[in-house]
């Protein structure tokens, strides 16, 4: 798929948050990578670049007190490659890409993965 097209599957994901999450977010950036970085692997402690899907870093909006401002924004990274390698259509694409853009929001709120999995998603 091109870039372009991933992207805009990215920002239709980001637009299609429910509007009590949607409002909420701020000081964060999302973008599109083809893979991730060594660093990326190493700090998620996943061995196979084609299993990270998405990527949140920074300080989730649970941890964040009142001595938060003037700081960088938090990043959330989609991986366009590994998620073309679990997917066989355009349709399972895009429905990758939604879920994995909630999972990485979900990690802006504070939701572990460990929380993520009870919650069965």
């Amino acid at each position: 798929m091109e870039r372009e097209r991933f992207e805009e599957l990215v920002a239709a994901a980001l637009d299609g948050l429910p509007p009590p999450f949607a409002e909420r977010l701020e000081n964060i950036a999302v973008m599109v990578q083809d893979w991730p970085t060594p660093d990326q692997l190493t700090a998620t402690r996943v061995r196979h670049r084609e299993n990270l899907l998405g990527l949140y870093e920074g300080i989730p909006l649970s941890n964040r007190g009142g001595s938060y401002n003037m700081v960088l924004p938090d990043r959330i990274t989609i991986f366009q490659r590994p998620i073309e390698m679990h997917c066989r259509s355009d349709a399972r694409i895009i429905r990758k890409i939604q879920d994995t853009v909630r999972h990485e929001i979900a990690h802006y709120f504070g939701i572990s993965d460990a929380r993520l999995n009870e919650l069965g998603k």
